[in-house]
């Protein structure tokens, strides 16, 4: 009986050295072997990631930030092309080990991807053409003659979907198409954030800003990832705790025209 058992028991244990061998070992030790780090990112982002049509250089607090972790972790950097709208299928597909491009915490992205604490928030705002003279205040834009667009996929279009009740909403596929629209007149505004506002009054002579009266929607942007893999999230956890306490995100906002929406504080303080 005791023998029975005893076979028993070391059939269980085989079974769950076996899974615990074949289970996924994380990122953190992979990207270590491997001794490069992937980063997602969205190089049209001004103030994030934007590459320079000129140069081709890549510039932004994000980059500044890439760069960092890839120093604490004594690696290579590799950058991987992303959007908001690709997001998701990159994390998931193994396209790149984190995504770092100021991505805001939605509830549906929640759903899907884990996040960091975050370490900027944004409120959304409101970009039309000078030469549109019904556009003058926030109150202009939901009206019923009034047509906003959005670039698909972004947090703009979802938190439209519900904010708008009497204007037409324009689900546009690029940001640049978005942009297109309300230059043509096709459309009254456009929503974004306060780091594609920056770029849109710095690159362009024709656009001009509307700020919400009060606060509309802020939304918290942190680093994202797949969802589990805890040793991999704690390390990216430490290192968002880090460039708050010493001082390098703080010093990187400032050299982007961010610091306005840094957050040092744990958002939750």
């Amino acid at each position: 009986m005791r023998s029975a058992f005893l076979r028993l028991l070391a059939g269980v244990l085989g079974v769950c050295s076996t899974a615990a061998l074949a289970s996924p070992p994380g990122l953190l030790p992979e990207i270590l072997q491997r001794g490069e780090l992937r980063v997602c990112i969205w190089p049209d982002y001004y103030g994030i990631s934007y590459r320079n049509p000129k140069t081709q250089t890549l510039t932004g607090l994000d980059i500044e930030m890439a760069e960092a972790l890839a120093d604490d972790l004594d690696v290579r950097l590799a950058f991987v092309e992303s959007s908001f709208a690709e997001l998701i299928a990159d994390l998931e597909g193994d396209r790149c080990d984190v995504a770092m491009f100021a991505v805001g915490v939605t509830d549906q992205r929640q759903e899907l991807l884990r996040f960091t604490e975050p370490y900027l928030a944004s409120d959304i705002y409101a970009i039309t053409s000078k030469s549109n003279r019904r556009m003058q205040h926030w109150s202009d834009i939901d009206q019923p003659d009034s047509v906003v667009a959005v670039a698909r996929g972004t947090l703009h279009e979802a938190v439209m979907r519900n904010r708008l009740r009497a204007a037409t909403l324009s689900v546009l596929d690029t940001s640049h198409a978005r942009e297109q629209d309300v230059q043509a007149g096709r459309a009254d505004v456009f929503m974004t954030d306060y780091p594609y506002s920056r770029r849109m009054l710095a690159t362009t002579d024709w656009a001009r800003l509307i700020e919400p009266e009060g606060q509309y929607h802020v939304t918290p942007y942190a680093y994202a990832l797949r969802q589990g893999d805890d040793a991999w999230h704690a390390r990216l956890e430490r290192f968002v705790a880090e460039i708050k306490r010493d001082g390098r995100l703080l010093e990187a906002a400032r050299r982007h025209q961010l610091d306005a929406i840094v957050l040092i504080q744990r958002h939750d303080d």
